[in-house]
């Protein structure tokens, strides 16, 4: 553990200090002990009921999504379309390596709390980008290679007085808001032998951090876990993918996803379904909104045999905050072949649709499609592309299911290689899309991209080393011949989305 902690003095007159001189003792205990108070609240002192008014203090950003229902609207109205472009650089901060930055600050009472690579914690005076601590959870540099993406992070937590960083190692660190210093730390890996990482923020509902994994590529079971957010002592886990089939099911959860896997060859492969980005809450239904993403392996052939829905990869998920207990869950693409994750954002707000009032959940997963959602009970409400398609035809709405195009996409049934669009970047990645409630806009930031997968004929056997994918299939690769360029090439419209 490393940290920083600098002291910041106050200026005062001589005045000042001949009034201090003259108080009585009492009193002058009494402003000290005020003074302290006053200095301790001004650490990340947050809590629910304050994130949940978050609009009556519009200058804080103190959760991920600012809010818990994720919109990332900001109320503010000082900065708008006719003064912009007279902004400019008021401060900079260089960070210590040059990798990904993927974080979100968090902002309470003047400090701007956030990450750089390797889950280093920084806190910053946000007026002026004055370092006020640092504290390095020292990730073993060497073993970057276990994540999938690089050694990003997207930011931290914080709820009375501590700020909560997942590691990319896989621990869940707890930080002294105030001096840096680390309070606890644990190990949120059920299999030292498996990649399992961390780069998603934590999120504090309930006085619980909730915290998901990295790792599907790699071969590992999915599940979400919530601590005590004072002491770090697990209070519930919701695994997302069921394990060996020749064991009972943990849950009524994976009683009803075990009917969906078949075989038993996911056990060995992990499964898959880490939920490694976004969450929201609705503090009045109590619910946590999970985003799952892809499976393990990919090609449902060598997973699951090439049958079922293999739930729930690829899924929102619904759950009890306080005990982890399954509500419902709409499965965005089931039977996941092509890394379609619903890891997205997911944004809750109140639509009026058909002339009714709604509570409903927004997401656009990688898969293409924009899907609205009502969050109180899992009904489909609507389900639109927003960038062009290939795999599917469409959703059906009476069944709330894609069409898939078989011809199109489905390359483990016919062996045949396939172009597919869009691919395993998704038409929309890990990157915050926001939702603005007076105009009803939700504005994503969106990829158009098509990538090969081609089925293998033979099923592949586990590869023991952790920085290894385990797919199950060949993709990314270009085409060899002209031919080949040229349906790449056409898949590539120059169209702004």
């Amino acid at each position: 553990m490393s940290s920083i902690g600098l002291n910041m003095p106050v200026a005062r007159s001589s005045l000042d200090r001949q009034a201090t001189l003259r108080l009585p003792r009492t009193a002058l205990v009494a402003a000290l002990l005020l003074a302290g108070f006053c200095q301790a609240a001004q650490a990340a002192d947050v809590d629910g009921k304050r994130i949940i008014a978050a609009d009556q203090e519009p200058g804080n950003w103190m959760s991920h999504g600012r809010t818990y229902d994720e919109q990332r609207y900001s109320p503010l109205e000082q900065i708008n379309q006719q003064n912009v472009d007279k902004l400019g650089l008021a401060w900079s901060y260089k960070l210590d390596l040059d990798r990904g930055v993927e974080a979100t600050p968090i902002v309470v009472d003047g400090v701007m709390y956030t990450t750089g690579p390797f889950s280093v914690v920084y806190a910053l005076d946000a007026r002026n980008g004055k370092l006020l601590w640092k504290y390095d959870p020292k990730s073993d540099r060497n073993r970057a290679g276990e994540a999938c993406c690089d050694a990003v992070n997207r930011g931290v937590a914080v709820w009375k007085g501590k700020v909560y960083v997942g590691v990319l190692d896989g621990r869940l660190e707890a930080i002294d808001a105030k001096t840096g210093q680390r309070v606890w730390s644990v190990d949120t890996r059920s299999d030292h032998n498996r990649s399992y990482t961390i780069t998603g923020a934590p999120r504090v509902v309930n006085g619980k951090v909730i915290i998901g994994n990295g790792g599907a590529e790699f071969g590992v079971r999915g599940y979400v876990t919530a601590y005590d957010a004072e002491s770090g002592k697990q209070a519930w886990r919701f695994y997302t993918v069921p394990g060996d089939p020749k064991l009972p099911p943990e849950d009524k959860a994976m009683e009803i996803a075990a009917k969906t896997w078949h075989g038993d060859a996911f056990a060995e492969q992990g499964g898959g379904g880490t939920a490694w980005d976004s969450f929201a809450f609705d503090p009045e239904l109590n619910l946590l909104y999970i985003g799952v993403g892809n499976g393990s392996l990919w090609d449902p052939k060598w997973r699951s045999e090439a049958k079922g829905d293999n739930l729930f990869l690829s899924s929102i998920v619904a759950v009890d905050a306080d005990t982890g207990e399954y509500a419902w869950h709409y499965q965005t693409t089931p039977g996941d072949a092509w890394d379609f994750t619903a890891t997205q954002h997911m944004i809750l707000a109140e639509l009026e649709i058909d002339g009714k009032e709604r509570k409903v959940l927004m997401q656009a997963p990688k898969n293409g499609f924009f899907y609205v959602i009502d969050h109180a009970t899992g009904e489909l409400l609507s389900a639109e592309n927003i960038v062009p398609v290939n795999w599917a035809k469409g959703i059906d709405m009476k069944t709330g299911r894609p069409i898939v195009d078989d011809e199109a996409a489905a390359y483990w049934k016919d062996g045949k290689r396939k172009l597919v669009t869009p691919a395993f970047w998704g038409a929309h990645d890990w990157h915050p899309m926001s939702f603005n409630p007076k105009t009803g806009l939700v504005y994503i930031p969106a990829h158009i991209m098509s990538a090969y997968y081609e089925h293998i004929p033979e099923a592949p056997a586990r590869n023991p080393f952790k920085s290894m994918y385990q797919l199950g299939l060949r993709t990314g690769m270009m085409p060899e011949g002209p031919d080949g360029l040229l349906e790449m090439a056409r898949s590539w419209s120059g169209k702004l989305i």
